[in-house]
């Protein structure tokens, strides 16, 4: 159980690394060039593959018996750490439909520019979170509507 908190922790450190260790998109060269979106379309692919092969090393789990501590604190902590592996493998699950929309976004040529002002979103920002879709102050102008809207 403690290999599958490390391993959801850096799943896309894991797909850079794995990809392409001697290219990394850099500014020197055209903004989202055939380059770069083959780069992004491989690192959204092996993160996707990853996260299917994380899920299935849970489900094997699963499958491989039920709880049976015999200490109730000892069955207590397995259940609550199942819990958790659940929810982690719950939210990969969502980010799997944010994946797919990614690599939808790459074919038809809208990758790396903003949903709501349509300005590039940076490569920095799209090598640390490859599924972004807004621009760093176009996702805070977001995040304070829905704080405001939430506290009315």
């Amino acid at each position: 159980m403690a290999t599958v908190a490390a391993d959801s922790i850096d799943i896309l450190e894991k797909a850079k690394r794995t990809l392409a260790p001697d290219y990394v998109p850099s500014d020197d060269e055209p903004y989202m060039n055939e380059k770069q979106l083959n780069y992004f379309r491989m690192l959204l692919l092996e993160w996707k593959h990853s996260i299917h092969q994380a899920a299935g090393h849970t489900l094997q789990l699963l499958q491989d018996g039920p709880i049976r501590e015999p200490d109730l604190n000892d069955r207590a902590s397995s259940e609550t750490d199942w819990g958790i592996e659940l929810r982690t493998r719950d939210r990969q699950r969502k980010l799997i439909s944010k994946i797919d929309s990614a690599l939808r976004r790459i074919d038809e040529g809208e990758y790396g520019y903003c949903e709501v002002t349509g300005d590039p979103i940076g490569l920095l920002r799209l090598i640390a979170r490859p599924v972004a879709t807004m621009t760093v102050e176009a996702q805070q102008a977001h995040e304070r509507r829905e704080k405001i809207s939430r506290d009315d």
